[in-house]
Protein backbone atom coordinates (compact mmCIF):
# COMPACT_ATOMS: atom_id res chain seq x y z
CA UNK A 1 0.00 0.00 0.00
CA UNK A 2 1.06 3.77 -0.36
CA UNK A 3 0.82 4.96 3.15
CA UNK A 4 1.16 8.80 3.47
CA UNK A 5 1.80 10.56 7.27
CA UNK A 6 4.31 13.12 8.77
CA UNK A 7 4.96 9.85 10.80
CA UNK A 8 5.83 6.33 11.08
CA UNK A 9 5.85 2.53 10.41
CA UNK A 10 2.37 1.91 11.63
CA UNK A 11 1.34 -2.12 12.50
CA UNK A 12 -2.09 -2.50 12.43
CA UNK A 13 -3.07 -6.27 13.73
CA UNK A 14 -6.95 -7.51 14.42
CA UNK A 15 -8.00 -10.48 15.35
CA UNK A 16 -11.26 -12.38 16.38
CA UNK A 17 -12.31 -13.55 19.94
CA UNK A 18 -13.79 -16.47 18.41
CA UNK A 19 -11.40 -19.32 16.88
CA UNK A 20 -14.30 -18.80 14.16
CA UNK A 21 -12.60 -16.23 11.66
CA UNK A 22 -16.26 -15.88 10.58
CA UNK A 23 -18.08 -15.32 13.24
CA UNK A 24 -19.72 -11.83 14.52
CA UNK A 25 -18.65 -10.99 16.87
CA UNK A 26 -16.19 -8.60 15.85
CA UNK A 27 -12.52 -7.91 16.11
CA UNK A 28 -9.91 -7.51 18.79
CA UNK A 29 -7.36 -4.66 17.62
CA UNK A 30 -3.38 -4.34 18.52
CA UNK A 31 -2.06 -0.68 16.77
CA UNK A 32 1.72 -0.32 16.77
CA UNK A 33 3.46 3.03 16.13
CA UNK A 34 7.23 3.44 16.06
CA UNK A 35 8.85 6.80 15.27
CA UNK A 36 10.68 8.29 12.61
CA UNK A 37 10.10 5.45 9.59
CA UNK A 38 10.07 5.88 6.26
CA UNK A 39 9.80 2.99 3.21
CA UNK A 40 12.43 4.77 1.36
CA UNK A 41 15.48 4.39 2.72
CA UNK A 42 15.89 0.20 2.90
CA UNK A 43 16.08 -0.13 6.66
CA UNK A 44 12.78 2.22 6.55
CA UNK A 45 14.17 4.95 8.43
CA UNK A 46 13.73 9.16 7.89
CA UNK A 47 15.59 11.51 10.88
CA UNK A 48 12.50 13.34 12.48
CA UNK A 49 8.82 13.28 12.14
CA UNK A 50 6.60 15.63 12.47
CA UNK A 51 4.80 13.36 15.14
CA UNK A 52 1.81 15.23 16.94
CA UNK A 53 0.06 15.76 13.28
CA UNK A 54 -0.39 12.64 12.67
CA UNK A 55 -0.66 10.95 16.00
CA UNK A 56 -3.72 13.11 15.63
CA UNK A 57 -4.77 11.90 12.32
CA UNK A 58 -4.44 8.24 13.67
CA UNK A 59 -6.43 8.59 16.86
CA UNK A 60 -9.56 10.84 14.77
CA UNK A 61 -9.15 10.04 11.08
CA UNK A 62 -9.43 13.50 10.35
CA UNK A 63 -6.86 16.07 8.59
CA UNK A 64 -4.98 17.86 10.01
CA UNK A 65 -6.62 21.37 9.18
CA UNK A 66 -9.95 19.35 10.85
CA UNK A 67 -8.31 18.01 14.21
CA UNK A 68 -6.28 21.68 14.31
CA UNK A 69 -3.16 20.04 15.76
CA UNK A 70 -0.52 21.87 12.94
CA UNK A 71 2.82 21.04 14.81
CA UNK A 72 4.54 19.87 17.56
CA UNK A 73 4.20 22.86 19.47
CA UNK A 74 1.33 23.68 21.90
CA UNK A 75 0.80 26.75 20.23
CA UNK A 76 0.33 24.56 16.87
CA UNK A 77 -2.53 22.53 19.08
CA UNK A 78 -0.45 19.79 19.85
CA UNK A 79 -2.23 18.71 23.15
CA UNK A 80 -3.50 22.27 23.11
CA UNK A 81 -7.16 23.20 24.58
CA UNK A 82 -8.87 22.67 21.21
CA UNK A 83 -7.90 18.91 21.83
CA UNK A 84 -8.74 18.67 24.82
CA UNK A 85 -11.93 20.21 25.08
CA UNK A 86 -13.19 19.22 21.43
CA UNK A 87 -11.44 16.74 19.61
CA UNK A 88 -10.50 14.66 22.00
CA UNK A 89 -13.49 13.73 23.51
CA UNK A 90 -14.76 12.20 20.16
CA UNK A 91 -11.88 10.19 19.24
CA UNK A 92 -11.67 6.56 18.42
CA UNK A 93 -10.76 5.32 22.14
CA UNK A 94 -14.09 6.85 23.27
CA UNK A 95 -16.54 5.36 20.51
CA UNK A 96 -14.78 2.08 21.10
CA UNK A 97 -15.01 2.34 24.96
CA UNK A 98 -18.39 3.24 24.52
CA UNK A 99 -19.28 -0.28 22.28
CA UNK A 100 -17.77 -2.26 25.20
CA UNK A 101 -14.13 -2.48 24.46
CA UNK A 102 -11.35 -3.00 27.05
CA UNK A 103 -8.62 0.02 25.82
CA UNK A 104 -5.31 0.31 26.54
CA UNK A 105 -2.43 2.91 25.60
CA UNK A 106 1.46 2.72 26.52
CA UNK A 107 3.85 4.74 24.96
CA UNK A 108 4.48 8.32 23.37
CA UNK A 109 0.78 10.05 22.79
CA UNK A 110 1.27 13.60 21.72
CA UNK A 111 4.62 15.81 22.03
CA UNK A 112 3.24 18.09 24.43
CA UNK A 113 1.32 15.95 26.74
CA UNK A 114 2.95 16.65 30.49
CA UNK A 115 -0.43 15.81 32.57
CA UNK A 116 -1.16 13.11 35.35
CA UNK A 117 -4.77 13.24 33.32
CA UNK A 118 -5.61 10.00 31.55
CA UNK A 119 -7.54 11.16 27.99
CA UNK A 120 -10.97 9.90 27.71
CA UNK A 121 -11.50 6.36 25.93
CA UNK A 122 -8.89 4.67 27.93
CA UNK A 123 -9.17 2.03 30.52
CA UNK A 124 -5.76 1.57 31.07
CA UNK A 125 -3.23 4.50 30.21
CA UNK A 126 0.55 4.45 30.62
CA UNK A 127 1.63 7.80 28.86
CA UNK A 128 4.91 8.96 27.93
CA UNK A 129 5.60 12.39 29.08
CA UNK A 130 7.09 14.41 26.06
CA UNK A 131 8.84 13.66 22.80
CA UNK A 132 11.04 10.49 23.01
CA UNK A 133 13.17 8.74 25.31
CA UNK A 134 14.64 5.80 25.63
CA UNK A 135 15.86 5.78 29.34
CA UNK A 136 15.61 8.94 31.85
CA UNK A 137 11.44 8.83 31.43
CA UNK A 138 8.13 9.76 33.19
CA UNK A 139 4.72 8.20 32.74
CA UNK A 140 1.07 8.73 33.81
CA UNK A 141 0.55 5.15 34.84
CA UNK A 142 -3.67 5.01 35.33
CA UNK A 143 -3.59 8.63 36.50
CA UNK A 144 -0.05 8.08 38.65
CA UNK A 145 2.90 10.06 37.60
CA UNK A 146 5.87 7.66 37.93
CA UNK A 147 9.69 8.62 36.77
CA UNK A 148 12.18 5.57 35.81
CA UNK A 149 15.66 6.22 35.74
CA UNK A 150 17.48 2.70 34.52
CA UNK A 151 14.85 0.94 32.75
CA UNK A 152 14.62 0.78 29.20
CA UNK A 153 11.57 2.55 27.66
CA UNK A 154 10.51 -0.16 25.17
CA UNK A 155 10.90 -2.86 27.23
CA UNK A 156 9.03 -1.31 29.44
CA UNK A 157 6.09 -0.70 27.11
CA UNK A 158 6.79 -4.61 26.35
CA UNK A 159 6.25 -5.63 30.16
CA UNK A 160 3.08 -3.61 30.35
CA UNK A 161 1.25 -4.49 27.03
CA UNK A 162 2.26 -8.44 27.65
CA UNK A 163 0.66 -7.81 31.11
CA UNK A 164 -2.63 -6.82 29.55
CA UNK A 165 -2.69 -9.30 27.03
CA UNK A 166 -2.26 -11.55 29.79
CA UNK A 167 -5.18 -10.75 31.98
CA UNK A 168 -7.69 -10.05 29.01
CA UNK A 169 -11.69 -10.63 30.00
CA UNK A 170 -12.68 -13.43 27.93
CA UNK A 171 -16.24 -11.89 27.39
CA UNK A 172 -14.71 -8.67 25.80
CA UNK A 173 -13.06 -7.31 22.93
CA UNK A 174 -9.90 -5.06 23.41
CA UNK A 175 -8.36 -2.86 21.02
CA UNK A 176 -4.57 -1.78 22.29
CA UNK A 177 -1.84 1.19 21.03
CA UNK A 178 1.48 0.80 21.62
CA UNK A 179 4.12 3.53 20.30
CA UNK A 180 7.63 2.98 21.11
CA UNK A 181 10.03 5.75 21.02
CA UNK A 182 12.43 4.14 18.07
CA UNK A 183 14.46 5.17 16.09
CA UNK A 184 13.65 9.06 16.74
CA UNK A 185 16.47 10.62 18.09
CA UNK A 186 18.35 10.75 20.68
CA UNK A 187 18.73 6.95 19.14
CA UNK A 188 19.69 5.45 22.45
CA UNK A 189 19.67 1.77 22.42
CA UNK A 190 19.52 -1.03 24.43
CA UNK A 191 22.37 -1.61 26.18
CA UNK A 192 22.33 -5.51 24.64
CA UNK A 193 22.17 -4.21 20.98
CA UNK A 194 24.78 -1.42 21.43
CA UNK A 195 27.42 -3.20 19.09
CA UNK A 196 24.95 -4.39 16.55
CA UNK A 197 25.79 -3.42 12.72
CA UNK A 198 28.99 -2.22 12.83
CA UNK A 199 29.62 -1.63 9.29
CA UNK A 200 26.05 -0.59 8.12
CA UNK A 201 26.36 2.74 6.75
CA UNK A 202 23.51 5.75 5.87
CA UNK A 203 21.67 4.63 2.88
CA UNK A 204 23.49 7.37 -0.47
CA UNK A 205 20.13 7.54 -2.50
CA UNK A 206 20.53 9.31 -6.00
CA UNK A 207 19.46 12.21 -4.31
CA UNK A 208 21.75 12.33 -1.30
CA UNK A 209 23.87 15.84 -0.51
CA UNK A 210 23.20 16.98 -3.56
CA UNK A 211 22.65 20.55 -3.99
CA UNK A 212 19.27 22.38 -5.54
CA UNK A 213 19.13 25.91 -7.54
CA UNK A 214 16.21 28.04 -6.38
CA UNK A 215 14.10 26.79 -8.88
CA UNK A 216 14.86 23.23 -8.03
CA UNK A 217 13.61 24.10 -4.62
CA UNK A 218 12.25 26.01 -1.92
CA UNK A 219 14.53 28.27 -0.16
CA UNK A 220 14.99 26.34 2.63
CA UNK A 221 16.75 23.32 0.89
CA UNK A 222 18.66 25.67 -0.71
CA UNK A 223 19.92 27.82 1.99
CA UNK A 224 23.82 27.61 3.05
CA UNK A 225 25.37 25.00 2.82
CA UNK A 226 24.29 23.91 -0.32
CA UNK A 227 25.75 20.35 0.44
CA UNK A 228 27.00 19.28 4.05
CA UNK A 229 30.11 18.86 4.02
CA UNK A 230 32.00 15.46 4.32
CA UNK A 231 33.01 15.81 7.37
CA UNK A 232 29.57 15.45 8.64
CA UNK A 233 28.67 11.98 6.66
CA UNK A 234 30.25 9.97 9.31
CA UNK A 235 28.55 11.19 11.81
CA UNK A 236 25.04 10.04 9.47
CA UNK A 237 26.69 6.66 9.56
CA UNK A 238 26.54 6.33 13.16
CA UNK A 239 23.09 7.45 13.36
CA UNK A 240 21.97 5.27 10.56
CA UNK A 241 23.26 2.67 12.94
CA UNK A 242 22.11 3.59 15.95
CA UNK A 243 18.57 4.00 14.45
CA UNK A 244 18.81 0.51 13.63
CA UNK A 245 19.77 -0.69 17.01
CA UNK A 246 16.80 1.36 18.44
CA UNK A 247 14.75 -0.56 16.67
CA UNK A 248 16.02 -4.17 17.97
CA UNK A 249 14.11 -3.55 21.35
CA UNK A 250 10.83 -2.79 19.31
CA UNK A 251 11.63 -6.15 17.78
CA UNK A 252 11.82 -8.37 20.65
CA UNK A 253 8.73 -6.35 22.02
CA UNK A 254 6.87 -7.24 18.57
CA UNK A 255 8.04 -10.73 19.45
CA UNK A 256 6.74 -11.53 22.66
CA UNK A 257 3.52 -9.39 21.94
CA UNK A 258 2.93 -12.03 18.96
CA UNK A 259 3.55 -15.11 21.24
CA UNK A 260 1.39 -14.42 24.08
CA UNK A 261 -1.44 -13.30 20.83
CA UNK A 262 -0.45 -17.08 19.62
CA UNK A 263 -0.62 -18.71 23.24
CA UNK A 264 -4.46 -17.63 24.11
CA UNK A 265 -5.70 -18.35 20.12
CA UNK A 266 -6.50 -14.78 19.95
CA UNK A 267 -7.53 -13.87 16.66
CA UNK A 268 16.57 12.75 11.66
CA UNK A 269 14.11 15.66 10.39
CA UNK A 270 11.06 14.66 8.04
CA UNK A 271 9.71 18.60 7.82
CA UNK A 272 9.01 18.43 4.07
CA UNK A 273 6.66 17.00 1.18
CA UNK A 274 8.83 14.68 0.26
CA UNK A 275 8.51 10.62 0.04
CA UNK A 276 11.20 10.31 2.28
CA UNK A 277 9.08 12.43 5.16
CA UNK A 278 5.24 11.96 3.64
CA UNK A 279 5.22 8.51 2.64
CA UNK A 280 5.58 5.48 5.35
CA UNK A 281 5.08 1.48 5.90
CA UNK A 282 2.18 0.00 6.89
CA UNK A 283 1.47 -3.53 7.41
CA UNK A 284 -1.47 -5.10 8.80
CA UNK A 285 -2.07 -8.42 9.92
CA UNK A 286 -5.35 -10.85 10.79
CA UNK A 287 -7.57 -13.50 10.47
CA UNK A 288 -9.42 -12.43 6.74
CA UNK A 289 -6.01 -10.66 5.47
CA UNK A 290 -3.54 -13.15 3.22
CA UNK A 291 0.04 -13.49 4.49
CA UNK A 292 2.61 -12.07 2.32
CA UNK A 293 0.16 -10.05 0.28
CA UNK A 294 0.70 -6.50 -1.40
CA UNK A 295 -2.35 -4.04 -2.17
CA UNK A 296 -1.43 -0.86 -4.75
CA UNK A 297 -4.10 0.64 -2.45
CA UNK A 298 -2.97 4.34 -1.82
CA UNK A 299 -3.65 5.04 2.05
CA UNK A 300 -3.57 7.45 4.93
CA UNK A 301 -3.11 7.29 8.66
CA UNK A 302 -6.10 9.35 8.67
CA UNK A 303 -7.98 5.71 7.22
CA UNK A 304 -7.08 3.61 10.58
CA UNK A 305 -9.96 4.84 12.07
CA UNK A 306 -12.86 4.23 9.94
CA UNK A 307 -11.53 0.49 8.98
CA UNK A 308 -11.04 0.13 12.57
CA UNK A 309 -14.86 1.07 13.43
CA UNK A 310 -15.90 -0.81 10.58
CA UNK A 311 -14.35 -3.74 11.55
CA UNK A 312 -15.77 -3.09 15.24
CA UNK A 313 -19.04 -3.18 13.29
CA UNK A 314 -20.20 0.53 14.87
CA UNK A 315 -21.36 3.66 12.14
CA UNK A 316 -18.77 5.68 10.92
CA UNK A 317 -19.47 9.75 12.03
CA UNK A 318 -20.12 11.73 8.64
CA UNK A 319 -17.04 13.67 9.57
CA UNK A 320 -14.27 11.22 9.75
CA UNK A 321 -11.95 12.29 6.53
CA UNK A 322 -10.21 8.72 5.96
CA UNK A 323 -11.90 5.46 4.03
CA UNK A 324 -11.80 2.20 5.60
CA UNK A 325 -8.67 0.43 4.04
CA UNK A 326 -9.58 -2.25 1.09
CA UNK A 327 -8.52 -5.19 3.14
CA UNK A 328 -10.94 -7.59 1.50
CA UNK A 329 -10.28 -6.68 -1.96
CA UNK A 330 -8.88 -9.17 -4.38
CA UNK A 331 -8.26 -6.57 -7.19
CA UNK A 332 -4.50 -5.69 -7.31
CA UNK A 333 -5.72 -2.33 -9.41
CA UNK A 334 -4.61 1.04 -7.56
CA UNK A 335 -8.32 2.59 -6.87
CA UNK A 336 -7.51 6.39 -8.31
CA UNK A 337 -7.60 9.14 -5.08
CA UNK A 338 -5.72 12.33 -4.36
CA UNK A 339 -4.05 12.84 -0.90
CA UNK A 340 -3.98 16.22 1.01
CA UNK A 341 0.02 17.01 2.04
CA UNK A 342 -0.12 19.68 4.64
CA UNK A 343 2.07 21.46 7.11
CA UNK A 344 2.39 24.41 9.26
CA UNK A 345 5.84 25.85 9.70
CA UNK A 346 7.53 26.15 13.10
CA UNK A 347 10.23 28.76 14.06
CA UNK A 348 10.26 31.85 16.24
CA UNK A 349 12.62 34.20 18.20
CA UNK A 350 13.14 31.32 21.05
CA UNK A 351 14.21 28.74 18.73
CA UNK A 352 17.17 31.20 17.72
CA UNK A 353 20.39 29.11 18.26
CA UNK A 354 23.82 31.56 18.51
CA UNK A 355 26.14 28.95 17.44
CA UNK A 356 25.12 29.00 13.78
CA UNK A 357 25.18 32.18 11.94
CA UNK A 358 21.49 33.12 10.94
CA UNK A 359 19.55 36.33 13.03
CA UNK A 360 16.84 35.40 15.63
CA UNK A 361 15.07 37.76 13.71
CA UNK A 362 14.83 34.62 10.79
CA UNK A 363 12.70 32.62 12.82
CA UNK A 364 14.26 29.34 12.20
CA UNK A 365 14.34 26.20 13.64
CA UNK A 366 16.58 23.13 14.28
CA UNK A 367 19.91 24.83 13.33
CA UNK A 368 22.16 22.15 14.91
CA UNK A 369 26.42 22.33 14.65
CA UNK A 370 26.01 18.99 13.71
CA UNK A 371 23.98 19.63 10.33
CA UNK A 372 26.45 22.38 9.19
CA UNK A 373 23.70 24.71 10.66
CA UNK A 374 21.37 23.98 7.84
CA UNK A 375 18.08 24.64 9.14
CA UNK A 376 15.05 22.48 9.06
CA UNK A 377 12.37 24.54 9.90
CA UNK A 378 11.45 28.00 9.83
CA UNK A 379 8.14 30.39 10.39
CA UNK A 380 6.90 29.93 6.82
CA UNK A 381 7.81 26.76 6.01
CA UNK A 382 4.24 26.59 5.51
CA UNK A 383 2.59 23.93 2.48
CA UNK A 384 0.12 22.21 1.16
CA UNK A 385 -0.01 19.27 -1.90
CA UNK A 386 -1.96 17.24 -3.42
CA UNK A 387 -1.06 13.29 -3.84
CA UNK A 388 -2.47 11.95 -6.84
CA UNK A 389 -2.68 8.22 -7.59
CA UNK A 390 -4.06 6.05 -10.18
CA UNK A 391 -3.17 2.92 -12.22
CA UNK A 392 -1.03 5.21 -15.00
CA UNK A 393 -0.14 8.06 -12.25
CA UNK A 394 1.93 8.82 -9.77
CA UNK A 395 2.09 12.84 -8.41
CA UNK A 396 2.56 15.51 -6.64
CA UNK A 397 1.93 19.15 -6.20
CA UNK A 398 3.06 21.63 -3.91
CA UNK A 399 2.54 25.19 -3.10
CA UNK A 400 4.46 26.59 -0.29
CA UNK A 401 2.92 29.63 1.77
CA UNK A 402 5.58 32.43 1.64
CA UNK A 403 6.63 35.77 -0.24
CA UNK A 404 7.95 33.66 -3.16
CA UNK A 405 4.49 31.82 -4.07
CA UNK A 406 6.97 28.73 -4.60
CA UNK A 407 5.79 25.60 -6.30
CA UNK A 408 6.87 22.19 -6.72
CA UNK A 409 5.93 19.39 -8.46
CA UNK A 410 6.61 16.06 -9.13
CA UNK A 411 6.04 12.83 -11.63
CA UNK A 412 6.96 10.03 -9.27
CA UNK A 413 6.36 7.27 -11.51
CA UNK A 414 9.48 8.64 -13.51
CA UNK A 415 11.38 10.24 -10.61
CA UNK A 416 11.43 8.80 -7.83
CA UNK A 417 13.78 10.80 -5.94
CA UNK A 418 12.20 13.99 -6.92
CA UNK A 419 14.92 15.21 -8.43
CA UNK A 420 13.75 17.68 -10.88
CA UNK A 421 11.22 20.04 -10.24
CA UNK A 422 8.72 20.33 -12.68
CA UNK A 423 6.39 22.77 -11.08
CA UNK A 424 7.19 25.71 -13.21
CA UNK A 425 7.20 23.25 -16.71
CA UNK A 426 4.16 21.53 -16.66
CA UNK A 427 0.94 23.14 -18.42
CA UNK A 428 -1.12 26.56 -16.62
CA UNK A 429 -4.07 24.39 -17.23
CA UNK A 430 -2.26 21.76 -15.29
CA UNK A 431 -0.84 24.20 -12.55
CA UNK A 432 -4.58 25.37 -12.29
CA UNK A 433 -6.46 22.34 -11.76
CA UNK A 434 -4.27 21.04 -9.16
CA UNK A 435 -4.07 24.52 -7.14
CA UNK A 436 -7.78 24.39 -7.50
CA UNK A 437 -7.45 21.05 -5.72
CA UNK A 438 -5.45 22.13 -2.71
CA UNK A 439 -7.91 24.83 -2.36
CA UNK A 440 -10.49 22.10 -1.79
CA UNK A 441 -9.06 20.01 0.06
CA UNK A 442 -7.66 22.44 2.83
CA UNK A 443 -11.12 22.89 3.31
CA UNK A 444 -12.55 19.83 2.78
CA UNK A 445 -14.97 17.58 5.75
CA UNK A 446 -15.84 14.15 5.29
CA UNK A 447 -16.93 12.85 2.01
CA UNK A 448 -15.63 15.79 0.28
CA UNK A 449 -12.35 14.61 1.19
CA UNK A 450 -12.58 11.61 -1.27
CA UNK A 451 -13.69 13.49 -4.18
CA UNK A 452 -11.60 13.68 -7.49
CA UNK A 453 -11.03 17.48 -8.07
Amino acid sequence: MYTFAYCSLVVVCFGSISADVNSDSGFNFLVIVTDDQDIMLNGMFTTSPICCPSRSSILTGKYAHNHQTKNNSRSGGCYGRVWRETIEPAALPVWLSQAGYDTFFAGKYLNEYFSANIPPGWSQWFGLHGNSRYYNFTVTENGEVATYTNEYFTDYLDTKTVNFLKNLRADRHFFAMVTPPAPHAPFTSADRHKDLFPNVKAIQTPNFNISSTPLQKHWLLTMEPSTLPLKFLDEMDTIHRKRWQTLMAVDNMVENIVNILRQFSQAYDKRQPYETDIRVPLFVRGPTIKPKAVQKSAVALLDIVPTILQLANLELPSFLDGQPLPLQSDEDVLIERQLLVEYWGEGSLETYNPECPWAAQDRLQLCTVDAACHCQDAWNNTYNCVRHLATDLNFIYCEFKDNQNFVEAYNIANDLYQMKNIGFEILPSIRAKYSLAIQNLTACVGHTCHIIY
